[in-house]
């Protein structure tokens, strides 16, 4: 058991390594992905200020709808991680990683670990066009640990449900449809630019189950308002769903072969 656990830490990391240092090589996809997180604060969260019809807990609706577009943005990049899988086996490169004695559970930490990664560092483009807007938001070193930790869960969900999926549908073409079906009901399903007490009864329910609310409302709570009276509860909801997604995902990344 020592030495299963031993191989999966040492081979995650290589994996990890590899999939980063594909991002450094090809840094464009960063600048692409920042796009639509700017767009929201520069445009949407600006129009919606001005209303003042959505309940904000006394904050900015700019400083309420941050940690949401953070959230949509670490999603979407996780959620069409994949592709990836696919591609590989398109490129004959999924069954010689499977012929290898790197236990299963390794390829998809890997995978949940760069997405973290690749989820960090839209944090940091988001945060600072966020300061350029004057949106206040709280940094401290628990505020950024949390926020960290709270990234790397939230991604890890994501990227091993994608996974799942891809060896489900097994094409790109259906998996870019799915995909695009998953992540706009799941971002509109959540508390990312509104509150659940302003939601109907049956989209609170909805709201509840989907671990995207989770992670906004920690981010929340670290980032804004300060109160971290939630935030054990929500990290606890994200390491469980994380750790079963990884878990069923080892148990199905095979499958993309058949």
């Amino acid at each position: 058991m020592f030495y299963y656990l031993s191989q999966v830490i040492s081979k995650s990391y290589v994996m990890a390594e590899m999939e980063v240092r594909k991002l450094l090589h090809d840094p464009t996809e960063l600048v692409m992905r920042a796009v639509q997180p700017i767009l929201w604060l520069g445009i949407f969260g600006q129009a919606m200020s001005k209303i003042r019809a959505i309940p904000t807990e006394g904050f900015s609706y700019l400083q309420f709808i941050t940690p949401g577009i953070l959230t949509q943005s670490v999603t979407f990049v996780a959620v069409f991680y994949g592709l990836a899988i696919i591609w590989e086996r398109d490129m004959g490169l999924l069954p010689k990683f499977l012929a290898t004695p790197t236990p299963r559970l390794a390829f998809v930490l890997g995978k949940m670990i760069s997405a973290g990664f690749r989820g960090l560092t839209q944090a940091v483009i988001i945060f600072l066009f966020a300061l350029l807007m004057q949106v206040h938001l709280q940094f401290n070193f628990v505020s950024i640990l949390g926020t960290v930790l709270i990234i790397m869960l939230g991604a890890s969900f994501f990227t091993g449900l994608s996974m799942i999926i891809a060896a489900i549908v097994k094409t790109r073409e259906r998996f870019m449809g799915i995909g695009q079906l998953i992540t706009l009901p799941l971002f509109f399903a959540s508390n990312a630019i509104y509150p659940i007490s302003i939601m109907p009864a049956w989209l609170k329910v909805v709201a509840n189950v989907n671990p995207l609310s989770y992670m906004v409302d920690g981010l929340r709570s670290l980032l804004v308002t300060g109160d971290l009276t939630r935030l054990p509860f929500d990290l606890l909801i994200l390491t469980i769903a994380a750790l079963a997604i990884a878990i069923l995902s080892a148990y199905m990344y095979p499958k993309v072969m058949r």
